[in-house]
């Protein structure tokens, strides 16, 4: 199964505010290009290239995020049981080499930069921890392959 292109809810969510928060932005670029055209010559305008840049990487993303956005699978984990990590599972886990405790949400590719959440730290289903913890239950433990070794993650909680 391909998890790259699954993405929560509450994900495509974030996709769609950031798709608007461009969009708003997009204005005030333009209007910035038009400012900067009327300085003069275009092949040494310092303010036009950038605003122009500006504008190309505005574009740019939102075609790319709609793109994508029109591609992805919303899922929504909150009937999942609790039984199992899965995709859009929050669990608790406890480094058994460093006793250090972390909670991790298995998310889509997509969406790992966008939540910004605290109380979680967010992984996404396809990198080595989250592949490593889906399918772990409560109490066992998830090996994570990782250039530095092996880390063991034990899963304390599915919440």
């Amino acid at each position: 199964m391909d998890l790259s292109i699954y993405i929560t809810a509450s994900g495509m969510e974030l996709i769609q505010k950031r798709i608007a928060q461009l969009m708003n932005e997009r204005p005030e670029v333009i209007q910035a290009v038009a400012v900067a055209r009327e300085f003069g010559d275009l092949s040494e305008n310092a303010e036009y290239k950038a605003a122009r840049e500006r504008q190309r990487a505005i574009d740019s993303e939102i075609d790319y995020l709609r793109r994508r956005a029109s591609r992805l699978k919303v899922i929504d984990p909150s009937n999942f049981p609790k039984d199992k990590v899965r995709f859009g599972s929050t669990c608790e886990t406890e480094d058994l080499d460093t006793g250090e405790k972390v909670t991790f949400r298995v998310v889509g590719v997509d969406e790992v930069n966008l939540l910004t959440d605290e109380d979680f730290q967010a992984v996404s289903a396809m990198s080595p921890i989250g592949q490593a913890l889906l399918g772990k239950s409560a109490q066992q433990v998830a090996v994570v392959k990782a250039p530095m070794g092996d880390r063991h993650l034990k899963v304390l909680t599915i919440i």
